[in-house]
């Protein structure tokens, strides 16, 4: 280790490479006025790795940043680099500023802290490196070499290096952002690896630089890019990583050997053995139910509701190793892959073929079999033959077995006959459709007093039901009541009317609020402007697509939604005695594959009736779907923003 960790330090100084002394390219880097709107620059970014037989890696991390404002120098004054114990050691070997006046300060390594990462939910001992480099001020720069062994994610632990060696041991992959927050001039990144372990690798969303040369028995890969600027994120875009450029390489043939790792790796630990305990609780879970379909979804959701999503350091069983059923069973706590592991425990338990899968929450998967994973899901084979997507993490109290909020979404299942990657289909907007409808009366003062009711379904009913979901009982009331109340603070709840909240199996989401708003309507002499209350912004909060900026005119990158929906509004007032309808909006139709609306006013019998409809066909869109979304939106909130006049 030490030879080969001195070789990558000898090697990884661009200054050297370049003969050039660190100040002169301090120097000639540029300034605040080269990089306007830029905080600092990093002058240099390389990476060198060292892949051993058992995948073992030494990496070697050296940079040289150069604060152009004083934001920068605030950003800069420490420098972090976090780290799991169980799986990796990191060590900062030096650190030097360069001040602007031409003073050089080697930083005392030796003062680095290690401390505790910040941790919410998941506790799992990860821990940060800080150094402080203290005062800094435009011009100066700060150089730091840090030396890396392990991986990223921790697995069985075990004595000495071995602890650091891949879960699939003698594979090595990595996954390479040539993007940040800061420009970059020059980025290298090179690893070198034993010859009967060649890389697959893809460079994505733009161009790199690359070579591939032998040196002993070692192949050596080195890729390049120079002058990377930050890219211009978009409101509501998909992660930056799906669009900026990256590097994958793996030295792993393919997804379907990942699959039967997968499986194997767990398998052979006895992560989904029911006891005698979980066999007894499946069956007086299953007692009645109607079919296998029944079955699964009574054992989905127990494991959604009564294990708690909390995450500690468990000793064996971290990573892609699952923990065993029987602790998470004993404990009712854990993570996704705990939870998604006990449902297969249960569905094993009452006869079921299941399995692990692994999938990304928030962004996709690309096709090189580099470890893009960070969410652990359950795959049930039931009696049409196909493998069925469950999710006990993110279906809490949500009619579904499989969140279509992770819909377009990559997975990889771990099954004995190994799989391919594959990707969640769209849902059916109808799925999750939110319906609005009103019944009012509207006085001749300009009072308002009716019903008003929603009810959803799917992740619909979810978003609807979280005002329940979310806070104590005794609130519940204050809840609904302030949907109202936040709109007209004048009005006068008489009743508030739910299904049961927590039976959400039996009944999707239903509530109805009484309400009574005085000056509802401006009135003025014989005239009367108003704008009918499910025209307004009621209920926003349940339809994200009305929360997008629609200024934008067109879009680069894709951009998502929470989920497809379908929302349908219809609203009757009978209007006092009127002699005629002065301005009343024009009808809008606006079709679209992605999404599409069509609204409308009508008067007759003495009423005035309002009805939309508006589609929005998936979760994630193209740059190309946006006009359409655009346009669906903007006709909405136009019926929110032209009243209708009448004359007494």
């Amino acid at each position: 280790m030490k030879k080969s960790l001195l070789l990558l330090l000898q090697l990884t100084c661009v200054a050297i490479l370049h003969a050039q002394p660190v100040s002169d390219l301090v120097k000639k880097a540029g300034d605040a006025a080269t990089y306007p709107n830029h905080d600092a620059l990093i002058i240099f970014d390389s990476t060198l790795v060292d892949m051993q037989e058992t995948g073992l890696t030494y990496v070697v991390n050296h940079t040289l940043t150069k604060v152009l404002n004083s934001h920068g120098a605030l950003d800069l004054n420490v420098v972090k680099f976090g780290y799991d114990p169980l799986s990796a050691f990191v060590e900062i070997k030096k650190a030097v500023i360069y001040k602007n006046d031409g003073r050089v300060i080697e930083l005392d390594v030796q003062k680095t802290m290690d401390y505790p990462a910040p941790a919410r939910a998941i506790y799992w001992g990860a821990r940060e490196k800080m150094l402080e480099t203290g005062r800094l001020e435009p011009g100066d720069a700060v150089e730091i070499v840090m030396f890396r062994k392990g991986f990223t994610y921790a697995l069985l632990a075990s004595d000495d290096d071995d602890k650091y060696i891949p879960p699939m041991k003698g594979q090595f992959y990595d996954i390479v952002e040539f993007f940040g927050t800061y420009p970059v001039k020059n980025k290298v990144y090179r690893v070198t690896v034993p010859k009967d372990k060649p890389l697959q690798y893809q460079f994505y969303n733009g161009e790199v630089q690359s070579s591939c040369w032998f040196e002993n028995d070692r192949l050596v890969y080195t890729f390049s890019k120079k002058d990377i600027f930050p890219l211009k994120s978009e409101s509501r875009m998909v992660a930056m990583v799906d669009v900026a450029p990256k590097l994958l390489v793996s030295t792993t043939k393919d997804w379907n050997l990942k699959s039967t790792w997968f499986n194997k790796v767990n398998e052979d630990y006895g992560s989904f053995i029911p006891t005698r305990e979980i066999k007894e609780k499946v069956n007086e879970i299953l007692k009645g139910a109607a079919n296998e379909m029944d079955s699964v979804a009574r054992l989905t959701h127990w494991c959604a509701d009564e294990v708690r999503y909390s995450g500690i350091s468990m000793g064996c069983g971290e990573g892609f190793t699952l923990h065993k059923g029987e602790m998470t069973f004993t404990d009712r706590c854990g993570v996704c892959k705990d939870k998604a592991g006990i449902l297969i425990t249960m569905l094993r338990a009452a006869g079921f073929q299941s399995y692990p899968a692994m999938t990304m929450a928030g962004s996709r998967i690309d096709y090189i079999p580099a470890d893009q994973f960070n969410h652990c899901v359950t795959v049930v084979r039931l009696r049409d033959g196909k493998y069925h997507l469950l999710d006990p993490t993110w279906v809490p109290f949500v009619r579904e077995l499989w969140s279509s909020a992770e819909q377009q979404q990559q997975y990889l299942m771990g099954v004995p006959e190994g799989a391919d990657l594959a990707t969640t289909p769209v849902s059916d907007p109808e799925n999750h459709y939110i319906k609005i409808d009103g019944v009012a009366r509207m006085e001749s003062n300009g009072t308002l007093a009716g019903r008003i009711t929603i009810t959803g379904e799917g992740q619909s009913d979810a978003a609807i039901r979280g005002l329940f979901k979310y806070t104590n009982k005794t609130v519940w009331y204050q809840s609904v009541e302030r949907e109202l109340l936040r709109l007209w603070p004048q009005a006068k709840i008489s009743q508030v009317k739910y299904t049961d909240p927590a039976d959400y199996l039996k009944y999707n989401i239903w509530v109805a609020i009484d309400y009574t708003i005085p000056e509802f309507a401006l009135v003025s002499g014989n005239h009367m402007m108003f704008t009918p209350l499910s025209a307004g912004e009621i209920f926003k909060n349940f339809q994200p697509q009305l929360s997008f900026e629609t200024g934008i005119k067109e879009r680069k990158y894709p951009f998502r939604d929470r989920c497809s929906r379908k929302v349908e509004i219809n609203e009757s007032i009978t209007l006092p005695e009127l002699k005629k309808v002065v301005q009343i909006p024009e009808s809008i139709t606006k079709p679209g594959e992605a999404a599409s609306y069509k609204g409308s006013y009508a008067v007759t019998g003495g009423e005035l009736i309002f009805s939309g409809k508006s589609v929005f066909s998936k979760r994630q869109y193209d740059p190309q779907d946006w006009p359409e979304f655009k346009a669906a939106v903007d006709a909405q909130n136009r019926f929110a923003e032209q009243p209708v006049v009448i004359e007494l």
